[in-house]
């Protein structure tokens, strides 16, 4: 004999005692006023006791193979309206933390697709499902009810790797309630607000930014606040690298404070630099810094593998013996090296790769007037500018002055990059005690110069908002490691190995799935000692992104049935509340208390 069959007979005796009791106590009790309302309610107490275990069922329409699911924000008047609209007995069911009042708990999906196998529609009602969710539902169609407006930063974007020196944008749209007051979108770093921006009423779009001064982990903050009120708050990670420091070859047709201050700056900087000065016919000065010594009388192509990049005046490109200079641009050519050339205002030599499209044209010079030059992120600066390149559509603007002339122009020439430059004596704005705009302008030709770096192995992550407990596809582009590579959170946790999945149709590209443990940073180890860091965000972050996935992965699953009429072919015998007859108990339990007190 089961339990349950064991309890239920023992309620039953209880009740029925219970009652007969009730009803002989009153009609023998000595005061005969109100013997037949007190054995009526000593019945009535008895039987909703026993009601309230066990309600009758009552039968309710149902719409056919239909069901309701309730996810987080549900609004209560549209799954009132949805029930009048299917059928009272329609099941509704409750995932996360959702509730009602006639909602069923469902753990996960696949209960739902075993206690509901002709489950051919299933209407959802409020943030929805998560995208990576959705194939558990196999082939049912889905049908999106009043998802829930978001209010707050809805969409945003930034880099998540950054080299020192570059910004850090942050570039979004964010919602307010109509009619409600502005607010301010700021970008936290540091410990300080660094940029803010005003958005009206209703919200929009913004874009804010800040430069990195430290390299490593950081996690910035982005706020929406009106004075006194903070409204929303997200975080920004962003993994700062240390900056590539290519090693310099200089090359000065004479002694000049030019090459003097760039040398200063290029050492300082920690780059490997060297400093080659013709002082006379067969006679040159060197000056090595930050790298063994060697010597530089004569470029081979051996000692030109040695450097990256290497800036010449006029004169002393044009000086080059004819075996340098073929050296120097085949060097240029099979992306080795890379050559900034600061011209006169006069063709530039004859040794400079892609000689044709660098056409120099004098301009007027007025004594002592500087004009002003800009760049992209640069504080700005002044300098007289004796000449200007000619625009062609092959050359790629650096440097521009006034009216637009451009002042430095970038090339490609096979795999590597040529940089002309007619921005003379840049030397004064660190004497001026203008460092910055020194560093950013000797920055910017640098980078264009630079060859592109040998392919490294790269992961990516899947998506770009990783949550906990969500799959996560982790991307290699590097050959297919001999060991498996490991994934740890870097706050504390076990290592996990990834099971790499190499791609038939190309052998650089593998992949592996990964199930986050914990919001945070986690570090991916391999192949070999190379490690790289994602950031995955909490459940709570970033709302408003994760809605739109929601209702993308809805659109592209093409679930969006066409509403049809509800189909009442169904009815289900659905159990009375039973908050009924335990109300009902305790009026009849309180009547004959009441009633003996009078």
């Amino acid at each position: 004999m089961s339990s349950f069959f064991v309890l239920n007979t023992v309620l039953l005796v209880f009740c029925l005692l219970l009652g007969g009791g009730l009803m002989a106590l009153a009609w023998r009790r000595p005061n005969q006023r109100h013997r037949w309302a007190r054995a009526v309610a000593g019945g009535v107490a008895a039987a909703a006791l026993w009601l309230t275990a066990h309600p009758p069922r009552r039968p309710l329409p149902a719409a056919h193979a239909e069901a309701i699911l309730l996810t987080d924000d549900c609004p209560p008047d549209t799954l009132r309206q949805l029930l009048r609209q299917l059928g009272a007995g329609t099941p509704v069911w409750s995932l996360g933390r959702a509730t009602a009042p006639t909602a069923h708990i469902l753990p996960s999906l696949l209960t739902l697709a075993e206690q509901r196998p002709a489950l051919c529609r299933l209407h959802l009602l409020g943030r929805g499902l998560p995208a990576a969710d959705l194939p558990a539902l196999g082939s049912v169609a889905i049908v999106s009810h009043a998802v829930p407006v978001f209010w707050g930063f809805r969409t945003a974007h930034w880099d998540r790797t950054l080299t020192l020196g570059e910004t850090c944008r942050v570039e979004g749209t964010a919602g307010l309630p109509a009619g409600a007051p502005p607010a301010w979108a700021c970008l936290r770093a540091a410990g300080a607000v660094r940029d803010s921006v005003r958005l009206p009423a209703g919200g929009g779009a913004f874009r804010l930014r800040y430069r990195p001064k430290t390299t490593g982990l950081a996690q910035y903050e982005l706020l929406l606040r009106r004075p006194g009120h903070l409204l929303a708050t997200e975080p920004v990670p962003v993994e700062v690298t240390p900056p590539a420091r290519p090693a310099v070859l200089l090359l000065a047709s004479s002694p000049s404070p030019e090459f003097k201050f760039l040398k200063t700056y290029l050492a300082d900087q920690r780059f490997a630099v060297a400093l080659r000065t013709d002082v006379s016919r067969g006679l040159v000065q060197t000056e090595i810094l930050n790298q063994p010594a060697q010597p530089l009388d004569r470029l081979t192509p051996a000692q030109l593998a040695q450097f990256t990049v290497v800036v010449a005046d006029a004169g002393a490109l044009a000086g080059l013996p004819v075996p340098e200079a073929q050296a120097l641009a085949r060097a240029v050519r099979a992306g080795s090296l890379g050559l900034i050339l600061l011209a006169d205002p006069a063709p530039v030599p004859r040794a400079t790769p892609a000689r044709a499209d660098f056409v120099v044209l004098p301009r007027p010079a007025a004594p002592g007037v500087a004009l002003p030059l800009a760049w992209p992120d640069g504080p700005g600066a002044q300098a007289a500018l004796p000449a200007q390149l000619r625009p062609v559509a092959a050359l790629r603007p650096l440097i521009t002055g006034p009216g637009q002339v451009w002042a430095a122009a970038a090339r490609r020439v096979g795999l590597g990059f040529v940089v002309v430059s007619v921005v003379p004596e840049t030397f004064r704005w660190a004497l001026q005690g203008k460092a910055p705009t020194y560093a950013s302008f000797w920055n910017r030709l640098l980078s264009a110069a630079t060859p592109a770096p040998a392919p490294e192995a790269a992961w990516h992550p899947g998506t770009v908002w990783p949550r906990p407990y969500q799959p996560l596809t982790l991307h290699l582009t590097a050959a297919f490691p001999a060991q498996q590579p490991t994934v740890q959170p870097l706050a504390g946790g076990p290592a996990t190995h990834l099971a790499l999945r190499q791609d038939p149709r190309l052998p650089e590209w593998s992949a592996a799935p990964f199930w986050p443990g914990r919001a945070g940073w986690h570090a991916i180890t391999g192949p070999g000692a190379a490690v790289s860091r994602f950031y995955v965000f909490a459940e709570t972050d970033w709302l408003g992104p994760e809605l739109q996935q929601r209702q993308q992965a809805l659109t592209q699953r093409e679930v969006q049935a066409p509403r049809r009429a509800a189909l009442f072919a169904d009815e289900i015998l659905t159990p009375w509340p039973a908050a009924w007859f335990f109300g009902l108990f305790l009026l009849a339990a309180g009547y004959l208390w009441l009633e003996e007190k009078l």
